[in-house]
């Protein structure tokens, strides 16, 4: 079963030029192929930018279900139907993030297709390098995750484990990645958590979900806030206690000292006048 879908995207829109470092979203030419999963079943998507006002998603399932919902989950992980122009209008003079906004106006945060994606990434991020962290998201996909075969039927694919898969993993199995122990033994209960059904990270009631999540030890707010931004589309949502963030903060703050760094509350309070869209300025400032 195949379906395609062309859109229009809400303001200006870029399709992203690079794939990302975990491994699961293959890039050829100007075409982005991802593997992703409708339950237990597999769909493979492919989205092209074939006019800057148009893109063009295929989905290939054996069930028309499957295939819609991996469309659904590529267009919001690109952000193509969400419409930036309020925010630019608003900060398009912005003395910190305006001259960003006047030169990226198609800029959106990026996101995962998945929610638990973004959960899982973020607890094997905590407190690492981006670069290892990411070595990290490769060993788990490569010896956990699921396969398929690409939209041609040749060149397989990769998406992540499922929860299920995660929740029954030794936390010995994921250290032996690179993870650390406590980590491991989070991102485990965590994944018990969704595919038992005591977190739904899809549910409208974002707040419940993070508080039950936040009863695990070893999340905590940066966590949460991840996967808020990054996979819940919380725009609102600033990960305070990102590295770079409280760097590039601080250098704001300190008149551009190099090696000045923030704290956690001066960064929520320097993104407090961005309110609903702080995650978005936040990207803003990562790009200048």
């Amino acid at each position: 079963m195949e379906i395609r879908e062309e859109v229009g995207p809400a303001g200006p829109f870029r399709l992203p030029l690079r794939a990302g470092a975990d491994g699961v979203l293959r890039r050829r030419g100007g075409v982005l192929e991802r593997l992703l999963h409708h339950g237990d079943e597999p769909v493979v998507v492919r989205v092209a930018q074939t006019a800057h006002d148009r893109v063009l998603f295929g989905a290939r399932a054996a069930s028309r279900p499957a295939a819609a919902h991996g469309i659904a989950r590529m267009r919001f992980a690109l952000g193509v139907d969400e419409d930036m122009r309020p925010f630019r209008r608003r900060f398009l003079r912005d003395p910190l993030i305006g001259a960003s906004l006047r030169r990226r106006p198609w800029l959106r945060v990026s996101r995962r297709p998945e929610p638990f994606e973004a959960l899982a990434w973020a607890i094997c991020g905590q407190l690492i390098e981006a670069e290892r962290a990411a070595a990290i998201e490769r060993r788990i996909v490569a010896s956990l995750g699921r396969r398929a075969a690409g939209y041609d039927g040749a060149g397989g694919l990769r998406d992540l484990p499922a929860p299920a898969t995660l929740a029954g993993t030794a936390p010995a199995l994921l250290q032996s990645f690179d993870l650390a122990g406590a980590r491991a033994v989070a991102l485990v209960r965590a994944a018990r958590e969704v595919a038992r059904g005591g977190v739904d990270l899809h549910s409208p009631d974002h707040e419940r979900a993070w508080r039950r999540l936040r009863a695990i030890p070893n999340i905590g707010s940066w966590t949460v806030e991840k996967l808020a931004l990054h996979g819940q589309g919380r725009h609102d949502q600033v990960p305070a206690l990102d590295l770079a963030l409280l760097r590039l903060v601080g250098r704001t703050l300190s008149g551009g000292d190099p090696d000045a760094y923030a704290d956690e509350s001066q960064v929520r309070e320097f993104f407090a006048p961005y309110g609903e869209w702080a995650g978005l300025a936040a990207a803003h400032l990562y790009s200048l």
